[in-house]
């Protein structure tokens, strides 16, 4: 083997990767820095974000952690996200396009192009709640929370139904039904976003209660119905990937 051979040899695959992150990879980097800066960060990013949520996208890119990228690179990522997360706009001489998250903001922003739902009509046939098993004994015993949201965020159907594109994360292992119509008799307002997640600010304390869950369904391994009444409280602690088997083993 010659010289030439050995240096191919040492870049390989693994050295090219290394060298040159791929597209995709920059993609996501670029889609949740905008997210964080858009949803959370972009007062202490000194960011100036009107009443609807939309900030320069000049100004967003002259911030340390978007230099690397163009707004052709933000304007593909827009096109692209499945979930329509973020929206561009064209914005006046003065400031330029505009950019904005559609949904998920910690920030509160007044005019965000929120459809209200003021009837039961209104509200789509499903309305379902994407969790986690760490979180379903506190969610069962409470109810959903904003947590730290201006919003809880609700799908219309499960991951992999049609038309369902945001609201809910496709790897979530417990869904919650949420009875929309009672909640909206007791006061409780909801929202269509842009993108078509509906979201609810909850009661005054920020929580969605128990008393409107319809039903729960473990999504993961398996689907299958789950007690609100707080029965399956071992299964839910040590998560559906823990049999009793292996419970039984790690306690010898």
């Amino acid at each position: 083997m010659n010289s030439g051979e050995r240096k191919l040899e040492a870049a390989g695959p693994r050295g090219r990767r290394a060298g040159r992150p791929r597209e995709q990879d920059r993609d996501v980097q670029l889609s949740k820095a905008l997210s964080y800066a858009l949803r959370h960060g972009a007062l202490k990013l000194g960011l100036p974000m009107g009443a609807g949520g939309f900030v320069p996208l000049g100004a967003l890119l002259q911030l340390p952690q978007f230099r690397s990228f163009s707004a052709e690179d933000v304007q593909r990522v827009v096109d692209t996200n499945g979930k329509q997360r973020f929206a561009l706009q064209p914005g006046d001489p003065s400031t330029g396009p505009l950019i904005r998250a559609n949904q998920g903001h910690s920030l509160q922003v007044p005019e965000l192009e929120l459809m209200p739902l003021e009837t039961p009509r209104d509200l789509p046939p499903m309305l379902v709640h994407g969790t986690f098993w760490q979180h379903w004994p506190s969610i069962r015993l409470k109810g959903l929370s904003c947590r730290g949201r201006t919003h809880i965020h609700l799908a219309t159907g499960l991951p992999g139904d049609p038309g369902v594109i945001s609201g809910m994360r496709p790897n979530c292992q417990v869904a919650v039904f949420i009875n929309g119509p009672l909640a909206l008799a007791d006061g409780i307002p909801f929202f269509r976003s842009a993108n078509g997640v509906i979201l609810t600010p909850g009661n005054a304390d920020g929580f969605l209660l128990p008393k409107y869950f319809k039903e729960a369904l473990q999504l993961r391994p398996t689907r299958k119905p789950l007690s609100l009444a707080g029965d399956e409280e071992t299964e839910c602690q040590s998560g559906p990937q823990h049999s009793s088997r292996g419970r039984r083993m790690s306690q010898q």
